[in-house]
């Protein structure tokens, strides 16, 4: 198949890319002029995968650089027609900027204007990453049938998506696919995200102030996130069809209170660095409970998670230790 990425160098949009070329799946990977996080996206010689038992690459990339607002011009970029469109791309979703009205409405308008531009390169399904911070504050398990309260500008700005571009979908006769993504981490995350400075904090010996860390949490790796989007991204129309709510919780399966994952992060660095919490001011969203239910995508699509928390974490020290020009 050929499948178009937008925001293909983001976390998430790079793994999900290699997991695609992975399957022997086309890539057209969208990304900003002059991007600087191109890296993402090089992968190793097949030669050098093969030596160390790697999976090599089967499908082909097609890097094209477009502004994320003018989604438009991409009619003219890209000359075959294409079959799925996964929406990454998305500005401002730091804990700064989530509060950013105008910025989060420009997100919106920007993604809708990317179905429009998906149905004009002949996409049938169009797959949008959205959030836990739809759902809001809640203490209970978080079905994709639980109601959703947004906290922030981007809570609802991703909501809005769903709920402006299921029907924008519906009349331009292309499927469409919600993504309810939660704490994704693993090699190549950001280094402001709780993982990564724990990581480097207590690598290097270095004191950590944390918030309470007492709410509820739930951390999906990178890797298993990449494979369950592909899933979605393939899953048969016949099967898609049948299912009236196109909304897929993405996550892991275990759930805990936050600061046992902090404490386990501490123990695979054995123990170095000292850390403190209730020291730091909680995110723009406030201290929200992650007990995502991952029942539905497990029933569709056959996915699970494959990557224990503390597998993943000793995976990430790894990487540091030795790090790889292969793309995350």
């Amino acid at each position: 198949m050929r499948i178009v990425v937008t925001g293909a160098t983001s976390f998430v949009g790079a793994s999900t890319v290699r997991e695609f070329l992975l399957q022997g799946h086309d890539v057209t990977a969208i990304v900003r002029p002059s991007s600087r996080t191109l890296d993402k996206l090089m992968l190793e010689e097949p030669k050098a995968l093969e030596r160390r038992g790697n999976a090599v690459p089967a499908g082909q990339l097609t890097i094209v650089e477009n502004d994320l607002a003018k989604a438009q011009e991409l009619v003219g970029k890209i000359s075959e027609p294409c079959d799925v469109f996964c929406h990454f791309g998305w500005g401002g979703s730091g804990s700064g900027a989530r509060n950013d009205g105008q910025l989060q409405e420009g997100n919106l308008r920007a993604a809708l204007a990317a179905m429009q531009a998906a149905r004009e390169l002949g996409c049938g399904r169009f797959l949008f990453s959205g959030s836990q911070a739809e759902y809001g504050l809640h203490h209970t398990a978080t079905t994709e049938e639980t109601d959703c309260s947004p906290r922030s500008a981007y809570g609802r700005a991703k909501l809005a998506v769903l709920q402006e571009g299921s029907r924008l979908c519906e009349q331009l006769g292309m499927e469409y696919i919600h993504l309810r993504i939660f704490s994704a981490y693993g090699p190549g995350d950001h280094p402001w995200t709780l993982v990564e400075s724990c990581l480097t904090h207590f690598l290097e010996g270095a004191e950590l102030l944390l918030g309470a860390c007492t709410q509820e949490w739930n951390f999906v790796y990178i890797d298993d996130l990449a494979k369950a989007v592909c899933c979605l991204a393939l899953l048969p129309s016949k099967v898609l069809k049948g299912i009236p709510n196109p909304v897929f919780n993405l996550a892991g399966d275990e759930t805990k209170p936050l600061r046992e994952f902090v404490e386990e992060i501490y123990t695979a660095c054995r123990g170095t660095g000292p850390y403190q919490f209730g020291r730091r001011a909680e995110n723009a969203e406030g201290a929200v409970n992650l007990i995502p239910d991952i029942h539905k995508i497990k029933r569709v699509t056959g996915w699970r998670p494959e990557t224990e928390f503390k597998a993943g974490i000793q995976e990430c020290i790894r990487r540091r230790e030795k790090p790889s020009c292969t793309h995350r």
